[in-house]
């Protein structure tokens, strides 16, 4: 598992190699265009279908970004709030998750997605399937970014019982000492 983080950057031209659309996937998407890399896309699959037989509608709203396109999204967010803001509430370009192809964000992509029917069937069932709540509410001085009820990354499902279990639903933490562990 890598850590894309503000401590740890992609390389601008990284892209995965075995990125997935979702256009035609059966999955229920925000716009065209999404991509998630193979086991997270495998994994959402299985994650939608249980949400469909419990009456949820899982929306993504964004999967994979680019470096270049990552790098639009940051510049808009400091052009709207300044530099201090936009740093609480996205990555600088090669810094987000979504780089790595795992990450997605739900819904709406607002703090009032933590109270919809889909934000808490995913914060009680979205670790079964191997996603983890990457920016947990109260957790920002861990995380460096608000909380973000609508962002999980696909970690596997032993890494996300770990980060629920030992790490107190802190993924980053979790991430950190499997990066010591692996030395």
């Amino acid at each position: 598992l890598y850590r894309a983080d503000k401590e740890r950057s992609l390389p601008e031209g990284y892209e995965p190699s075995d990125l997935v659309a979702l256009d035609g996937s059966g999955l229920s998407v925000g716009k065209p265009g999404l991509r998630l890399r193979k086991p997270a896309f495998e994994a959402m699959k299985a994650m939608d279908s249980a949400a469909r037989a419990a009456g949820i509608v899982l929306l993504v709203s964004s999967a994979y970004r680019s470096y270049a396109y990552q790098a639009e999204v940051f510049a808009r967010n400091v052009k709207e709030s300044g530099r201090e803001a936009a740093l609480l509430v996205s990555a600088e370009p090669g810094h987000s998750q979504h780089q790595l192809g795992t990450a997605i964000d739900f819904g709406s992509i607002t703090d009032a997605f933590a109270e919809t029917k889909a934000g808490r069937w995913l914060l009680a069932n979205a670790p079964r399937f191997g996603y983890s709540l990457s920016f947990p509410k109260g957790m920002a001085a861990i995380t460096g970014y608000s909380w973000e009820s609508w962002h999980y990354r696909f970690v596997g499902k032993a890494a996300a019982a770990m980060a629920q279990d030992y790490f107190g639903g802190a993924q980053r933490y979790m991430l950190m000492f499997l990066e010591a562990y692996r030395g």
